[in-house]
């Protein structure tokens, strides 16, 4: 979906369970720091809005993206967090690391859900430019951290409703 045509910020289907007796673990990039701690922020005040309490909110940082991987990894076995966002911002250079960053945190990520059979979150930001990362970090298109934190909230209600 392009994201000019949808605020990241806003719900859309089924309502946003309570996250009242969820706990959570936010890894984010310290790279593109700007950035990421916009997104960090979106995702805390999000989760905090639908009834996280504060202290089931644990905080990690890794370096860069390319090292979300592994740090939801250790998260996910160090901690007893029921979803991992994964918070990052890849943005083009004039290289094709780009792509090569962008396509082994996505598949990393979608790796961690599979092995661990928990929501991974995949909050990554993968813009053209400063500017479209800043619209989506809090700008005009909204903020991809809320988007995380409501996706964690659903995956982790979907899981417990079905188990």
């Amino acid at each position: 979906m392009a994201t000019n045509l949808k605020n990241l910020s806003k719900t859309e289907g089924s309502q946003v369970p309570s996250a009242k007796q969820m706990k959570f673990a936010i890894v984010y990039a310290e790279w593109n720091s700007r950035v990421t701690d916009a997104l960090k922020n979106g995702a805390i005040k999000t989760l905090l809005k639908h009834g996280a309490d504060k202290k089931n909110i644990h905080l990690h940082a890794v370096p860069g993206s390319f090292e979300l991987t592994l740090g939801a990894q250790i998260v996910a076995e160090r901690c007893d967090a029921d979803a991992i966002i994964c918070l990052g911002c890849i943005i083009q250079g004039e290289t094709r690391h780009f792509d090569f960053i962008c396509d082994a945190v996505a598949n990393g990520i979608t790796q961690l859900n599979i092995k661990y059979n928990k929501p991974f979150i995949f909050g990554v930001l993968t813009t053209n430019n400063q500017k479209q990362a800043m619209d989506r970090a809090g700008g005009k298109h909204g903020n991809k951290g809320d988007e995380a934190a409501i996706t964690a909230i659903k995956m982790v209600h979907l899981k417990e409703s079905i188990s």
